[in-house]
């Protein structure tokens, strides 16, 4: 599952771990940190996510039910204000703009 949220991006996924944990990574320095103070984060420069954390499955449910909880913006994107992630989101918005029916507002796209 990938997790977009105003100040950071991750991916949870259940590997290498016990059945009541799951693995979170991360792309930049900080961003598990930023969601899970109290966990240690591996550094893994040969992975496709270079850090990594083992954390409870109870822990990433409080955690994801707190953010969606305290969501106040009225538009995600408005949100991000760190450019290179804003940029990224941007890129995936604009992919997943393909996949709707009639693209984002009703316009058309045109096949290519």
């Amino acid at each position: 599952m990938w997790i977009m949220m105003s100040d950071c991006f991750f991916s949870i996924v259940h590997k290498d771990c016990a059945e009541d944990e799951l693995l979170v990574r991360a792309r930049r320095p900080g961003d598990i940190e930023r969601v899970f103070p109290e966990v240690f984060v591996m550094e893994t420069p040969d992975n496709d996510y270079r850090y990594r954390a083992i954390v409870k499955r109870i822990e990433v449910c409080d955690a994801m039910s707190d953010a969606i909880y305290n969501i106040s913006y009225p538009n995600f994107k408005d949100s991000v204000y760190e450019r290179d992630l804003h940029n990224a989101y941007m890129h995936v918005w604009n992919d997943m703009e393909q996949i709707q029916p009639d693209g984002a507002y009703g316009r058309k796209r045109s096949l290519q």
